[in-house]
C-alpha cells in the first residue's frame, strides 16, 4: 500500500514533502526561503514556471495538430494518439496532470507566507518597495492556482479541489468536486484577486510579465464561457451565457487593451513570438528567458537549412478554407474564380482575408527570401517527412532566427495566454447565445455583432451584416477559429461545442498542386479521416490515480 501512496504523492504533489523544508535548487531552509524578499520572489517565480508554454505542446506538436486545423508531420508523435484510438487512461498524452505540482507549490506558498517577516527590515531604504511588491505575492499565486485548476477541469471535468497541502494519511481520501464547483471556485478567486492586483504591469514598479487585474478577469471570462457551453450546459441555461457575457465585458470595460490594425500589430510581425510583449492587446503571456530557435526548426518548410523535420505542425486545407475571400464571401471550391485565385489574382494581389498570409505559408509564399514550392516537383512539396497538406506554419515563426549550425541565431520566444481578441470573441459568442447578435443591455452595452466587427475591422475585413442567431453562431465560431488559430484554442473549442464528431471536423483535407507552365491547378484532397467517440470530450483520469485512490471516478466511456 505504501508504494501506491508514494505514487499519488508524486503526481498530485500535495504531500508534506521536503519542498516545505528547503528550496531544492539552493538548499535553503524553510525559514530562509520565507524570510527574505528575494527568496520569496523565487518561490513565486517557481509557481509561474508551471504556466504552459508553446501553445499546449505535446512532444513537439501543438494541440492544434489533433484538430482539423493542422496535422503533425511525423505519425509516430504521441499527438496522434488523440485521434487513432491509442489514447487511454493508461496511455495518456499531454502532461497537464503535472499541474498538481503547481497547485501544491501554490498551496505551500499561501500556507507559509507571512508579511510580518519583513518588519525586521523596516529601516532599510527599500522597505516600502519590499512591502508593496510582496503584498501582491499571495494574489498572484492564487490566480496561478486558479489558472491551473481551469487547465485541469477543462480536460478532466470533475477533479479534486485542494486548497491546502496534504500529508500521506489524507491524500488518498480526496474526492472529486463537480466541474461547476471548480468553475465557481475559479470565478470567486478571480473576483477576489482582481481587486488587489495592479491595472497595468507598468503601474507596478515597471515589472512586466506579472499577473494584473486584466489577467484575472480574462481567466474568469474564459472559465464562464466554458461553463456556458454545450458540453457543460446541456440544458442551455441562459443565465450561464449571461454570466459569461458580463465577465467578458468586465475586461472590455477596463479600457486598457486595444486591437491595432494587423499591419501594425507585433503579434504578426517578422519577430514572431519575440515581439508579442509590446502588443496593445496582450493581457498575459508565458515568458521564457532562454533563447532558442527550436520553434522554427520544428515548423519551417522542408528544404530550408536547419529544419529538424521539415514541416512540424502543418495547417490543413480545412483551416485555409475558413478564411474568407477579400470581399467577405466564403471561399467556395465550386467557384472556378475562387479556385483560380485561391491565394492571389493574376496581378499578384492577395485575394483572401489578410490573416491567411500571416498564419500560413502556402505555395508562392515568401520565406527567408525564397518562394515556398509545394506543387508537385517543388522543393517543399508533399513528401514523407515534409508537409502532408501542402502548407506550412507561418504564425509566430521568426525569420530572423538562424538555423545555420555554424552561425545559429537564437531569440526569446514568449507565448500568449490571453489577449484582447479572445475576450471580444468570448463576449460575442456569449451575447449571441444569451440575447442574440444585435441586442444589448445596460450592463453589456456592446452588441455581439459590434464586438466581432471590431476584430474584422482590425483585420481589414468587411463588417458583418445583420443576421440570425444561428447564422451568427457559425460566423463567430469561424472568426474564433482563424483569429485564434494555433494558440491552443481549437482543440477545446470543438469539444465544448460538441462538434468533434461532425464529418467536416473529422475529415482532414490538404491540397494537390500541379504546375502548368506559369499557372497552377489546385485540387482539394482528403488526407485522413478521424474516428470519433464521445468519451473523448473529456480526458481519461490516469488509471494509476484511480488504483491509488478509490474515491476518484473515471470519466464516462474510459
Amino acid at each position: 500500500m505504501k508504494k501506491y501512496i508514494y505514487g499519488v504523492l508524486l503526481l498530485f504533489s500535495i504531500s508534506s514533502c521536503n519542498f516545505l523544508d528547503y528550496d531544492e535548487t539552493s538548499g535553503r531552509t524553510k525559514e530562509e526561503a520565507y524570510s527574505y524578499f528575494d527568496n520569496l520572489n523565487q518561490l513565486v517565480a517557481n509557481v509561474y514556471s508551471y504556466l504552459p508554454a508553446d501553445f499546449g505542446r505535446v512532444n513537439d506538436a501543438m494541440m492544434e495538430s489533433a484538430t482539423d486545423n493542422s496535422i503533425y508531420t511525423y505519425e509516430n508523435n504521441s499527438i496522434h494518439y488523440l485521434n487513432n484510438d491509442v489514447w487511454s487512461s493508461i496511455k495518456t498524452v499531454d502532461t497537464a496532470w503535472e499541474l498538481w505540482n503547481g497547485i501544491r507549490s501554490a498551496n505551500s506558498f499561501l500556507e507559509n507566507f507571512d508579511p510580518k517577516v519583513f518588519q525586521k527590515f523596516e529601516y532599510n531604504d527599500n522597505y516600502d518597495e519590499i512591502l508593496q511588491k510582496s503584498s501582491k505575492f499571495p494574489f498572484e499565486v492564487r490566480f496561478l492556482r486558479a489558472f491551473f485548476y481551469f487547465e485541469l477541469t477543462k480536460r478532466y471535468g470533475d477533479i479534486p479541489l485542494l486548497k491546502k497541502t496534504y500529508d500521506e494519511d489524507e491524500i488518498n481520501t480526496v474526492k472529486q468536486e463537480s466541474f461547476d464547483n471548480i468553475i465557481n471556485f475559479i470565478v470567486e478567486e478571480c473576483d477576489a484577486v482582481s481587486k488587489e492586483l495592479p491595472l497595468k504591469q507598468s503601474d507596478f514598479w515597471k515589472e512586466t510579465g506579472r499577473i494584473t487585474k486584466g489577467a484575472a478577469l480574462a481567466l474568469k471570462s474564459r472559465a464562464l464561457l466554458y461553463a456556458a457551453s454545450k458540453l457543460h450546459n446541456p440544458n442551455n441555461d441562459l443565465i450561464k451565457w449571461e454570466n459569461a457575457a458580463k465577465a467578458a465585458y468586465e475586461v472590455i470595460n477596463l479600457k486598457v487593451y486595444s486591437l491595432p490594425n494587423i499591419s501594425g500589430d507585433v503579434l504578426y510581425s517578422n519577430q514572431g513570438g519575440n515581439s508579442v510583449l509590446t502588443s496593445p492587446q496582450l493581457i498575459l503571456e508565458r515568458r521564457t528567458s532562454s533563447k532558442t530557435n527550436t520553434f522554427e526548426a520544428r515548423n519551417q518548410p522542408m528544404g530550408y537549412e536547419g529544419s529538424e523535420i521539415g514541416g512540424g505542425n502543418t495547417p490543413t486545407q480545412n483551416f485555409v478554407d475558413a478564411f474568407e475571400m477579400a470581399d467577405g464571401s466564403d471561399f467556395d471550391w465550386n467557384n472556378p474564380e475562387h479556385v483560380k485565385n485561391i491565394y492571389y489574382d493574376e496581378n499578384g494581389k492577395q485575394t483572401r482575408d489578410p490573416r491567411l498570409y500571416l498564419n500560413v505559408l502556402h505555395n508562392g509564399s515568401k520565406w527567408l527570401k525564397q518562394n515556398v514550392e509545394t506543387f508537385e516537383g517543388g522543393k517543399n512539396q508533399i513528401l514523407d517527412g515534409s508537409t502532408t497538406t501542402g502548407y506550412y506554419l507561418r504564425k509566430y515563426m521568426n525569420p530572423s532566427v538562424s538555423l545555420n549550425p555554424d552561425k545559429p541565431n537564437k531569440l526569446e520566444h514568449h507565448y500568449i495566454l490571453f489577449r484582447y481578441a479572445e475576450i471580444l470573441l468570448n463576449y460575442a459568442e456569449a451575447m449571441n447565445e444569451w440575447i442574440g447578435p444585435n441586442a444589448t443591455t445596460e450592463e453589456c452595452p456592446l452588441s455581439a455583432e459590434d464586438a466581432i466587427n471590431m476584430i474584422r475591422k482590425s483585420a481589414n475585413m468587411r463588417v458583418l451584416d445583420v443576421m440570425s442567431q444561428s447564422s451568427f453562431r457559425e460566423k463567430v465560431r469561424k472568426e474564433r477559429r482563424i483569429e485564434l488559430g494555433f494558440e491552443g484554442h481549437r482543440f477545446f473549442d470543438i469539444r465544448r461545442w460538441m462538434i468533434a464528431g461532425e464529418e467536416n471536423v473529422r475529415n482532414i483535407y490538404g491540397v494537390k498542386i500541379v504546375k502548368s507552365e506559369t499557372s497552377y491547378v489546385y485540387k482539394k484532397v482528403l488526407v485522413k479521416s478521424y474516428k470519433w467517440d464521445d468519451k473523448k470530450y473529456l480526458f481519461p483520469i490516469p488509471q494509476n490515480e484511480i488504483y491509488k485512490n478509490g474515491n476518484l471516478k473515471q470519466n464516462k466511456g474510459w
